[in-house]
């Protein structure tokens, strides 16, 4: 997860209004319906509003815009019913990806997106022949490091106090290929 940013859990109530009427509480998603993609331009809007769903200290549109310009950073969109749920970035820095995000609406949680942009993220960079991946994630965020695990992720270490709010970060590693 990005340094200094901090998962919100609450749902947010500041969201427009047709996006609020797409993301009912009850709502029950296949994903197989789910559409995951490369991020275009197209896309700022609905990944900013999951952003401010998401985070306290949410990316500005700016922000991603500038991610879309940047030759070593990929990112993936989750669409269903033409609405962006959730996304993931990653920057490839030599032959290793760095997660920086992942981030599902807070609706769509438990429904296996977040498994899904993982899932192809990891693939991508599998794609590129990228040798390893890491992020960081929050020591408390049990449910991400469960889903990290399932893709090969390992725990490597500990950033003390890496949050805004001093929570430590856990560093988790996964070798894609052998050296």
């Amino acid at each position: 997860m990005e340094k200094n940013r901090e998962n919100r859990n609450n749902p947010n109530q500041d969201l427009p209004q047709d996006l609020n009427s797409n993301l009912g509480l009850d709502t029950q998603v296949n994903t197989n319906n789910v559409i995951v993609r490369p991020m275009g331009k197209e896309d700022i809007e609905g990944v900013h509003m999951v952003e401010v769903d998401c985070f306290d200290d949410p990316w500005s549109k700016k922000s991603l815009m500038d991610e879309l310009k940047n030759n070593l950073a990929r990112y993936l969109v989750a669409e269903l019913d033409s609405v962006i749920v959730g996304y993931v970035g990653v920057w490839f820095v030599v032959d290793e990806g760095h997660i920086t995000n992942v981030a599902v609406h807070s609706n769509y949680r438990g429904q296996r997106i977040g498994d899904r942009l993982v899932e192809e993220m990891v693939k991508l960079c599998k794609s590129e022949g990228l040798v390893s991946m890491t992020l960081e994630v929050r020591s408390s965020n049990t449910i991400a490091q469960n889903l990290y695990r399932k893709y090969g992720f390992k725990m490597a270490g500990v950033r003390k106090e890496y949050y805004s709010d001093r929570e430590d970060a856990i560093i988790m590693w996964n070798q894609l290929s052998e050296l």
